[in-house]
Order: structure tokens, then C-alpha cells, then sequence
């Protein structure tokens, strides 16, 4: 599989298929394809602990298949939000943690599953909630980020703090946890919130620059709501 990332402020990625080759993408993401691609839906797998997990992440239950018949083909798929794609390869045993809804596409040799946050305070208040996705797997794989995504390589022992949304992604090897604003005014008066994110390497860690929820905070004080 050859891919291109494409397009801004909502790209694209282009993968061309060799005969054979496999591409699987939550449903909605095709924007264009070959002719001879053939496309088709099912659940990938797993029974109902796998379809069970994927509600969770905030994926759909069904997945769509890509495959070109007759030859090589190319597939499209396109991000749902102004932002990023950015693609991970997985060989050689790399395990990466991503947001809820994160996924876009894949090789079939990519496997995404439920990644609970161990600590409770990360669970409640990290941001992304308690759930997160994981994917492992000797292939590659595309994600979703909202706008801008911004990549930082954490040392043994080294840790940033994010506001709470903003981690997109982290290498397996990466810990995350949650700790509260210091200082009474800073929590009053500071407008960022109660808590940050504290992620701590080693490993490397994607930040975004903007969130679905903040976006549509800020735009909520102009939508009139049908009563006035």
C-alpha cells in the first residue's frame, strides 16, 4: 500500500492498493475510488466483545472493506472535521493510544481495541474521558486530529502538561494522569480550567491545537436556542 495525505483544512489520504491489498475505514470516510474497487461492510470480526468495544471508542459497530479487483486501485477517505490525518506505522511491535474517534483507516493487519485509563483521575477528568483507543498491529494506520497537529518526543522520565483535550495521541510506552490547577486564583480566574493533563514519556506524543467541544463552545453563544 502507497498512500499521499493531501488537502488542507480537511484532507484527504490516497491510498493506492496493490490486487489483493485490503483497506478497512469506519463507515462514512470514502470520498472517491477506482472503479475497480470493491467495497464491502461488516463488522470485521470479533464478535460482540469487539462490536461492544468499538461502541465504546465512539466508532460504529460496522466497518467498510476496500479491495481492487482485476489489478491495482485507489481508495479515498477523508477526515469528518477541519484538522489533520496523520499516518503511524506499527511494525515492529509500536503500540499507539489515540483519542475516542481517532481511527479513520487502516491496513487489515492494524487491530484497535479499548484502552481504559488505569488511574481514576485520568479516567474522570483527562479530557478524553476513559476510554481511549489502542492500536497495534503490523501495518499502518491513519488518524483523525483536530487542527493542528503538533508532534513532541518525550525523554525517559519527561513530562508535558497539556490542557485537558488537547493529547491526540501517545506511544504506548507513554503514561498519562491528571492534576489539578495550583493556586485558588489560578482555579478561579485563570479560565483554564480545573485540571491539565500530565503525559510523561519515554515516547512521542501528538498535541492538537483545537477540539471538537471547544469549537463548539465557542460557537454556542451564537446559536439562539428555539424558544427566543
Amino acid at each position: 500500500m502507497q498512500y499521499k495525505i493531501m488537502g488542507e483544512p480537511m484532507p484527504v489520504v490516497e491510498c493506492k492498493l496493490e490486487s489483493g491489498e485490503t483497506m478497512r475505514t469506519e463507515r462514512g470516510s470514502m470520498m472517491w475510488m477506482s472503479s475497480n474497487m470493491e467495497m464491502k461492510t461488516n463488522t470485521g470480526g470479533g464478535g460482540l466483545g469487539k462490536m461492544f468495544g468499538k461502541a465504546l471508542m465512539g466508532e460504529s459497530v460496522f466497518e467498510n472493506q476496500f479491495t481492487p479487483q482485476g489489478g491495482p486501485g485507489m481508495v479515498t477517505f477523508g477526515s469528518s472535521f477541519v484538522g489533520s490525518i496523520k499516518a503511524f506505522d506499527l511494525r515492529g511491535g509500536r503500540t499507539i493510544v489515540c483519542q475516542k474517534s481517532a481511527f479513520l483507516a487502516s491496513e487489515m493487519s492494524v487491530e484497535m481495541s479499548v484502552f481504559f485509563q488505569k488511574k481514576i483521575g485520568a479516567a474522570l477528568f483527562g479530557g478524553e474521558g476513559f476510554i481511549m483507543q489502542k492500536m497495534t498491529g503490523e501495518g499502518t494506520v491513519f488518524v483523525e486530529i483536530d487542527g493542528t497537529a503538533i508532534e513532541y518526543e518525550l525523554k525517559e522520565g519527561e513530562s508535558m502538561l497539556l490542557d485537558t483535550g488537547c493529547l491526540a495521541m501517545m506511544d504506548g510506552t507513554c503514561q498519562m494522569d491528571i492534576e489539578s490547577v495550583k493556586g485558588v486564583k489560578n482555579l478561579l480566574f485563570g479560565g483554564e480550567g480545573a485540571f491539565h493533563t500530565r503525559v510523561t514519556g519515554p515516547g512521542k506524543i501528538l498535541v492538537q491545537t483545537m477540539t471538537l467541544s471547544s469549537f463548539a463552545g465557542k460557537l454556542s453563544p451564537f446559536f439562539k436556542s428555539k424558544s427566543d
